[in-house]
Parts: C-alpha cells; sequence; structure tokens
C-alpha cells in the first residue's frame, strides 16, 4: 500500500510542478541554514576524547592573597609552579600532567631550509599517554628523563616531514634555540578538537610541533605563551621569561578512573589547601574544583556565542519556511477535494486518505532534503573561507548528513499535518454534487 501511495505523490507533485517547487524550495531554504550552523554547533561541542574525557579531571586552588577575595569567587584557572610540582610528586591520580604552551626556533641542519618557529608544549611524562596521543615513530620520555632534565624532544608530523622528509627520525637530533636534542618520537597525525588541556593557547585549531620535558624547559629558561595571573608584589620573573613563584601559568590535568578516586582525589586537594594555609603559604580558606573535561569546556564557554545565536536564528528561519510549506500544501490539497471527494466515495476512509497526504509531504520532505544537503555543503564551503581558527573544521560528517534527511522528512511531515487533516474532513457527497 505505501509502494501506491508513493506512486500517488509522485503524480500529483508532477501535476502542479509550480507549486511543488515552491514548496521544495521553502524546505530547502530552511533545512540548509539550519543544518550549516547545526553543523558548526555540533563540531565545536563535541567530544574531544569519546570514551576518556569522563575520566580526565582540571583540578583548580587558590593560592591567591585575600585581595579581592568573595565567597563565590572561583580560583585561579591555572597552578603556580610550586603547586603544579607538589601535586605531581604527590601522585595521588592514576595519572598526570602538568604543562604550558610556548614557541621555540628551530634550526635545521639542512642549508636550504632557514630557522622558523614553531608551537611547543612543555608537558610531563604522562602527557602521551593520558591523551592518547598517536606515536608514528618512537615513544614519549619517561619520568626518570624528566626529572634528569633530559634534553629529549618529540615532534609532530608535519615538522618530521619538514626536516626529515617523513622518515624514521627517532635518535637523530634537532637543534631548538641554540640546544641540541635528541628525538625520542614522532607523533602521527593527531587534533584534539577543542584544544582542551589549554585554552590559553587556543580553543581550536592548535596544533603544536614540539614536545620537551617541562623540567628541562625551566632549566633552560625557555619564554611560554598564553596567559599569567599574579598578586601581591610580583612583577615578573627569572630573566622576565619565567613567572614568580606567586603567578599561576601552568595548566594540571589529572586521569581518575573511577568516581570513587575522583571524589578522593578532590578530597586531597581539601587537603592540600589546609595544608598550605597552615604553612601560611596560602591566604584564603581552601577553595577548590575538580571539573572533568566536558565539564570544563562548558564552565569556559568554549562555543562561541555567535555560533549558538546563529543556530537560534536559522532554526527561527527554518520555522517561517514551515509556515510557508503549510499554506503551500493547504492550497494544494484542497484543490484536490473533488479527486479526495471520489475515493471516499469509493469506499477510501479518512484514515487512507490522511496517510496518502502524509506520504506526499514526505515526498517533497526528502527532496528538499536534497536541496538543504547542497545548500549546507555551500554554507559550510563559505564557513571554511572565514578567518575563524575553527572555520577549518567547518565539515559535515556522517552524523550530520543522515540528521540533514531525518530533520527535512520530520519538518515536512510536520507542515503536512494540518493541511492532511483539513483536506480529509471535506464531505465526500458536497464533492459528488459539484461534479
Amino acid at each position: 500500500m505505501l509502494g501506491y501511495y508513493f506512486q500517488l505523490a509522485w503524480r500529483s507533485l508532477r501535476r502542479n510542478r509550480a507549486l511543488t517547487a515552491l514548496m521544495v524550495l521553502a524546505i530547502a531554504l530552511g533545512i540548509g541554514a539550519s543544518m550549516t550552523t547545526l553543523t558548526v554547533l555540533h563540531v565545536l561541542s563535541g567530544d574531544p576524547l569519546p570514551g576518556k574525557s569522563a575520566q580526565l579531571y582540571y583540578p583548580q586552588l587558590d593560592p591567591q592573597d585575600l585581595k579581592g577575595m568573595r565567597p563565590d569567587k572561583e580560583p585561579p584557572a591555572q597552578v603556580t609552579l610550586i603547586d603544579g610540582l607538589n601535586l605531581l610528586h604527590a601522585r595521588r591520580a592514576d595519572r598526570q600532567a602538568l604543562m604550558t604552551g610556548g614557541r621555540v626556533p628551530v634550526q635545521p641542519d639542512r642549508a636550504n631550509l632557514d630557522p622558523f618557529y614553531v608551537k611547543a608544549r612543555y608537558t610531563t611524562a604522562d602527557f602521551f599517554t593520558m591523551f592518547d596521543a598517536p606515536f608514528l615513530y618512537g615513544h614519549g620520555w619517561s619520568a626518570g628523563d624528566e626529572e634528569a632534565k633530559a634534553r629529549q624532544v618529540v615532534i609532530g608530523r608535519d615538522l618530521n616531514n619538514r626536516l626529515f622528509g617523513g622518515a624514521n627520525s627517532v635518535g637523530r637530533s634537532l637543534r631548538l634555540r641554540g640546544t641540541t636534542f635528541q628525538v625520542v618520537g614522532v607523533l602521527d597525525d593527531w587534533h584534539l578538537n577543542p584544544h582542551f588541556y589549554d585554552l590559553n593557547t587556543g580553543s581550536f585549531d592548535y596544533v603544536e610541533q614540539v614536545f620537551l620535558p617541562l623540567q628541562t624547559m625551566v632549566d633552560l629558561l625557555l619564554a611560554h605563551d598564553g596567559s599569567t595571573d599574579c598578586w601581591g608584589n610580583s612583577g615578573g620573573g627569572v630573566g622576565n621569561i619565567l613567572p614568580m613563584p606567586s603567578c599561576v601559568w601552568l595548566q594540571f590535568w589529572v586521569q581518575l578512573d573511577s568516581p570513587a578516586k575522583a571524589a578522593a582525589y578532590r578530597q586531597f586537594l581539601v587537603h592540600y589547601s589546609q595544608e598550605q594555609h597552615a604553612m601560611g603559604r596560602f591566604e584564603r580558606a581552601p577553595n577548590v574544583r575538580l571539573r572533568n573535561v566536558m565539564q570544563w569546556l562548558d564552565y569556559n564557554m568554549v562555543v562561541p556565542d555567535d555560533v549558538r545565536l546563529q543556530t537560534m536564528l536559522a532554526f527561527g528561519f527554518l520555522l517561517v519556511c514551515l509556515v510557508n510549506t503549510v499554506g503551500l500544501m493547504l492550497a494544494k490539497f484542497m484543490r484536490r477535494a473533488a479527486e479526495l471527494g471520489v475515493r471516499r466515495a469509493l469506499g477510501a476512509s479518512r484514515r487512507a486518505l490522511f496517510m496518502q497526504l502524509l506520504v506526499e509531504s514526505g515526498v517533497i520532505g526528502l527532496v528538499g532534503g536534497v536541496g538543504g544537503l547542497l545548500l549546507a555543503l555551500g554554507g559550510l564551503w563559505l564557513v571554511r573561507q572565514r578567518p575563524s581558527d575553527y572555520a577549518a573544521m567547518a565539515h559535515l560528517d556522517v552524523g550530520m548528513l543522515l540528521a540533514t534527511f531525518v530533520l527535512a522528512l520530520c519538518a515536512a511531515l510536520l507542515a503536512g499535518l494540518l493541511p492532511a487533516w483539513r483536506a480529509c474532513q471535506i464531505a465526500p457527497a458536497l464533492q459528488l454534487k459539484s461534479n
């Protein structure tokens, strides 16, 4: 029976092509605008580490002085070097990583390559395992290498291609800011979006190509990028490179594999704050937070407000398109009153007519979905031309492709409910008499 309804729908749509084209166009415009903005929102608000983000937490402490203290004030978003190392060496988590970002000059051995800068990450040994960094060659450094301030480096695939032609460069030398490092690992293509573990250097499209041990960075006084917040009389740092002890400038992440461990770690942070308060380092009462990855992204409102606003406006436009589609369908169905009256007189039930008209609405939705998909692909191409840091991520995945047709079908069926119901209420006797 459904196949017969499809045949009737196709004949009806071909009979009045101008009206059909208007309905398809209305659906396509609404779906195209909605799916363009919804895809961007979907990409930006996605989970950067599916299956693991619930086990990664960002601890926060409050080592600041009493100036500006409020009961509801959030603790700083970063940690001092002293607190970061204390928490790291306490080893109360399954894994932990202390880090910051920077830029380092690369001095190639090849005569045809001039020195250039690359983005760097100064971190500790657990970083690569915690964040599931994929290695193409080699591995990361060990905790012992970290404590020994080893001159070891992990590089990204792009840098490896640029310097070593894509070959296995493990064991080779790389000169960074006048210091020679040994390559111990090469990462495969790895893009975490959002760049959740350090939102200070960039939320999207931020990829480091050099990874160095944090203690080595401190020993060599390498400059760091990102935010630095100080209090008291802090006015600088060691050689104006490393911040003062009363400055927060490092990110600290822990892996806690169960809710019980997360609760225990939160209590550990409270006890640590109480201990530092008793020693006179912390002037404030314990003020700690422990958020997992998705909670941290929500707290920092990583998704730009203009993207959310554009999505709401696009769905508002879809609603306007649906209202117009309802009017067009109503006009189309009511013009077929005589045909529907004859079918009723021949024994067709109102339910059968209602299903026939809904199938016709669904066909309009599917054709409109194809048009909407083409418009969405064009809209996403325009988004990728923008200078925003998230523009390059605007691509339609399989899930959003299916969502395009589901949304178009549901929208068309919703728009067809009222016209189909009205058309089925016509008395067949009146139509037969008028004919």
